[in-house]
């Protein structure tokens, strides 16, 4: 173990798992380069972040900028940056999204959303929906139900939350219309047994599973929870912490359907790194919520706002091309799929993509190891990949949106040929 590892080991709490041990010194587009001067392309963004890939120019230019003039504020003095950044996600979000507060984290945003619908409807009932991932905050976490490990050691949780499936057609063995009429009659039944409408603020969702698999919601499901939403006084919220900003090939999941939510919470490729977050909802909603009645030190600091507008800016022009990427990447799977017996399934919007592997088709048994196998062989040759899903078993496929064909074709090459040498291991 090299010196560094020893104090890193020895001084930062365990509690933190990093995916690799790389000592990175420096980073720019694609690549992650470490002590030693070795290149990896980072297919994993820093966890879905880096949409426009490792320290964009023009971000990098803008953060200088405001660096050079007001770092902090504290909700203390105003400044244009965090009004920049309001005004373009203004122009991005779905309609009636009109106003919006910023935070620091995903976990933030979902969690002040939720307070917003709480305090705006009276009510204190949540339902969420199983597999899915709201962070790791003690309210967020109550409503993450990706896998039952995160809760481990922090029981109880919170109260008044109520789960209810998602539709996973692949992982259930049903067509999408089988798996989504089975979740809304569960959703029903949990009305009629468990909890009445009137007791429930809010809808909590992700229009595409992130860490539960890379699984989009089925246009027909988001099309009834709006229905009953609208038909009982609940509010929808959307969780796009992880698939907006470019990362479905358009500016956020909700565009790919016609159900839009009441509030929507925003994260990760929002400031391209920088730590920033926030939500957004109607005038007459945000407007309901007295002054001081939420609260934040560092949320939409001027240095993360200013950053964030230059990823809105410079994204636009990039969205044509995440699309074209977007279709080759479904076909070369679509192809390997067809020749390799491991991939159970490709799914996903744009280039928010999980490759599931499993032991066999017929019965869909996850297989892990043989995530474990790719993942070291991309890795052993210069490409970063990470896993999704409860059981380690889902390739998520994210390359940043800066990326060329040629890029992209070699990093699929590469989980190609670790998937051949993967099941002549086994033949």
């Amino acid at each position: 173990m090299s010196d560094f590892l020893t104090r890193h080991n020895d001084l930062l709490a365990p509690v933190l798992a990093f995916d690799t041990e790389i000592h990175a010194v420096k980073a720019e587009g694609l690549w992650i380069t470490d002590v030693e001067g070795r290149r990896w392309a980072d297919f994993s963004c820093g966890t879905a972040v880096t949409n426009l890939g490792h320290n964009h120019p023009a971000v990098i230019a803008a953060a200088h900028r405001q660096l050079d003039n007001l770092v902090h504020s504290g909700c203390i003095v105003r400044y244009d940056s965090i009004v920049d950044a309001a005004e373009r996600l203004r122009a991005i979000t779905p309609p009636g999204i009109e106003k919006f507060s910023f935070a620091n984290s995903g976990a933030e945003a979902v969690e002040a959303a939720v307070k917003l619908a709480k305090h705006t409807t009276g009510r204190q009932g949540v339902v969420v929906f199983r597999g899915a991932f709201h962070g790791r905050t003690m309210g967020a976490l109550t409503y993450t139900t990706s896998n039952a490990r995160y809760r481990d050691g922090y029981h109880p949780v919170l109260g008044s939350v109520f789960v209810t499936p998602y539709p996973h057609p692949y992982r259930w063995g049903m067509t999408e219309d089988e798996a989504t009429d089975l979740s809304l009659n569960e959703l029903h039944m949990m009305f009629k047994h468990v909890v009445t409408p009137k007791n429930i603020a809010c809808f909590l969702i992700e229009p595409v599973q992130g860490e539960g698999g890379y699984y989009p919601a089925p246009a027909r499901f988001l099309e009834a929870l709006r229905a009953t939403a609208d038909e009982h006084g609940i509010k929808l919220i959307y969780d796009e912490v992880q698939s907006g900003f470019g990362r479905t090939a358009e500016w956020f999941a909700s565009d790919h359907f016609d159900t839009k939510p009441d509030i929507m919470a925003m994260g990760k490729g929002i400031a391209n790194g920088l730590p920033l977050s926030a939500f957004g909802s109607s005038s007459e909603t945000i407007d309901a919520w007295p002054r001081g009645a939420h609260g934040t030190t560092y949320g939409g600091n001027p240095v993360s706002t200013a950053a964030s507008v230059a990823v809105i800016d410079t994204m636009d022009g990039l969205l044509p091309h995440a699309r074209e990427l977007s279709k080759r990447t479904f076909e070369r799977f679509n192809e390997m799929a067809e020749r390799h017996p491991t991939i159970g399934d490709v799914r996903g919007l744009g280039l928010m993509i999980g490759v599931e592997l499993v032991t066999d088709r017929p019965s869909r048994s996850p297989d892990a190891e043989a995530f474990k196998h790719v993942e070291k062989h991309a890795f052993d040759r210069d490409l970063i990949v990470i896993n999704c899903g409860p059981d380690g078993n889902v390739i998520r496929f994210i390359p940043p949106l800066i990326t060329t064909r040629e890029e992209l074709d070699w990093a699929v090459d590469l989980v190609d040929e670790g998937l051949d040498s993967w099941e002549s291991k086994g033949a």
